[in-house]
């Protein structure tokens, strides 16, 4: 029963939660519409008509508005394709009307694990496209994040999180990328104890998160509160701080950090608090050169060139390709790299920051230039990385950084052609490659692309890695494999006929063709969203027919 003094945000459902922030307000794409998720009945699970995911459209304070709630009770607040088209629909729906005039402020709710395990594939597109939506909508308007409680926000949810211009939580709220079960899982208890729900909270609750400025408010839980802080937000009281693009403080930090002993979360509190005021003294960090797919083909297309990185495990170079100026950049393992987690080829903390970077360097170097130069991410990435100090420094936030340059930089006029020639997995992929105008991939099955590895989706779903590739043979999505991936509609191209790890000269030639077609085909095009994954062949016909229709939805049912 809830406390009849106050109005819980925290105990009562989305939909509640969407009504109670607005002064008034009408449901868009509600129940009554019965579009479910077409993914989960042949896993046997039971849809929900509004896929767990709330938007009203009304009013606060006089100010046109919308909130968009996520359904935590339902399947942990999953991202899969119905609702991430919601999300990111209603999102791009707002930035059209912003664009011509019409300013409406978005409200975005959290209650999420992240993606939806049973959907995968469908959740790491939607992801991308909700945060592409985000970075652009913050030219116009705040995005404002409010992370209440129960669940939080993890997964790549925690990355869309990082990048509003604003968060809001409770003590009860919690941020973070990987949840503390899947580090233990993937890296296990003397890494971080899941059940040490004590230490979990002083690492990535909602306390900590707004003593440290990652989150701008810690509110109690009473509806009028987050309506106020959200007022206050709007009217300049409170300024938005734009964390992801405090690249270089941020870098120069985790450089100069000690990890030999665990950091405990107070004294994470003030070693955070020194952000900006730590010398970037530049070191040299010492790494042992191993081979891999991405530092192979970084090699190949700049033709050996050096890289100009600070990082050890982040490749830069410039160059050209035919004819036209490029930046490249892929992330290596660094066997020595003092984030121990982060050894084999991973995106940590130094490597979120590092793209971020050097993905800004070249917005910022071409501002006035016509040709904006044509960025090249080589995608080699097998996960983020799972450990106790990158959730108690925030790794969603280094995600969140690297997303927001890639797409930055696209929204500015840069061609991004990212090239998969390994694996592409989960918040990795996210923050390096899935923010590009165009994919291709080698088809090759070294190439894969996931939100989890096998194991820790196992655990998450209750079901055995038999069972989950049972599924897979009917739900595309949920497979490993990018000839499956490739059914979704969102790659360019898929090169057949190429050595994944040890290319040719005839090899490399292919490879560069088909970068440079791509990168034609944007320049034609002339657009800089993610549209285009909407708009191919195969999403058209059947990789992407549920996305396509919500977004016909929204826009009939708008006003």
């Amino acid at each position: 029963m809830l406390n009849t003094l106050t109005t819980s945000l925290v105990e009562t459902n989305a939909r509640e939660r969407a009504f109670s922030i607005l002064d008034i307000g009408y449901e868009i794409l509600g129940p009554f519409d019965r579009f479910e998720s077409p993914h989960l009945t042949a896993q046997n699970i039971v849809p929900q008509y509004d896929d767990g995911m709330i938007i009203v459209k009304g009013t606060l304070d006089e100010k046109q508005a919308v909130v968009i709630s996520i359904e935590g009770s339902f399947q942990g607040g999953g991202i899969g394709e119905v609702s991430g088209a919601k999300l990111a629909g209603t999102l791009e729906k707002i930035l059209a009307e912003c664009k011509n005039g019409q300013l409406i402020y978005p409200i975005i709710i959290y209650d999420t694990g992240g993606v939806r395990l049973q959907e995968a594939n469908y959740g790491l597109l939607s992801i991308a496209e909700i945060s592409s939506a985000i970075v652009e909508l913050r030219n116009y308007v705040p995005v404002i994040g409010i992370i209440p409680g129960k669940i939080g926000s993890f997964g790549g949810m925690s990355l869309t999180a990082g990048l509003c211009s604003a968060l809001i939580m409770t003590r009860e709220g919690r941020l973070g990328m990987n949840g503390p079960e899947v580090v233990e899982q993937e890296a296990g208890i003397r890494e971080l104890d899941a059940k040490n729900k004590q230490l979990i909270w002083q690492m990535i609750g909602g306390a900590i998160r707004t003593d440290i400025g990652f989150a701008d408010f810690i509110v109690e839980d009473d509806v009028p509160n987050f309506r106020q802080a959200i007022k206050d937000i709007w009217n300049g009281k409170v300024e938005c701080k734009h964390r992801v693009k405090k690249y270089n403080e941020f870098l120069a930090l985790f450089k100069s950090l000690d990890i030999v002993e665990k950091i405990q979360p107070h004294r994470a509190t003030d070693i955070l608090k020194t952000l900006g005021n730590v010398a970037d003294k530049s070191l040299f960090q010492p790494h042992t050169t191993v081979d891999s797919r991405g530092r192979s083909w970084f090699n190949a297309l700049t033709n050996n060139a050096t890289s100009i990185s600070e990082i050890p495990s982040v490749l830069v170079a410039e160059g050209e390709l035919q004819g036209k100026r490029a930046r490249f950049i892929t992330v290596v393992p660094n066997p020595d790299n003092k984030y121990y987690r982060a050894r084999n080829g991973e995106v940590g903390l130094l490597e979120g920051w590092a793209l971020a970077k050097y993905i800004s360097e070249v917005i910022e170097e071409d501002k006035s230039v016509a040709g904006k130069r044509l960025i090249v991410p080589i995608v080699d990435v097998p996960s983020q990385a799972f450990g106790y100090h990158e959730e108690l420094f925030g790794i969603y936030l280094a995600c969140s950084a690297a997303v927001n340059a890639y797409a930055t930089a696209r929204i500015a006029g840069h061609p991004i052609v990212a090239v998969l020639v390994g694996n592409a997995i989960s918040g990795a992929f996210l923050a390096h490659g899935m923010q590009a105008n165009r994919l291709i991939a080698l088809n090759d099955e070294g190439v894969n692309v996931h939100v989890m590895s096998k194991k820790s989706a196992a655990l998450i779903t209750q079901r055995t890695i038999e069972e989950l590739d049972e599924f897979s043979k009917d739900v595309p999505s949920m497979a490993y494999d990018i000839q499956s991936f490739h059914k979704l509609g969102a790659l360019y191209q898929l090169i057949d006929g190429v050595n994944a790890t040890k290319p040719n000269k005839e090899d490399i030639i292919q490879v560069i063709e088909s970068v440079h077609d791509a990168y034609e085909d944007i320049v034609a095009k002339g657009s800089t969203s993610l549209a285009n994954r909407l708009h191919s062949e195969i999403a058209i016909s059947s990789g992407r027919q549920a996305s396509i229709k919500v977004r016909e939805m929204i826009d009939e049912q708008w006003k």
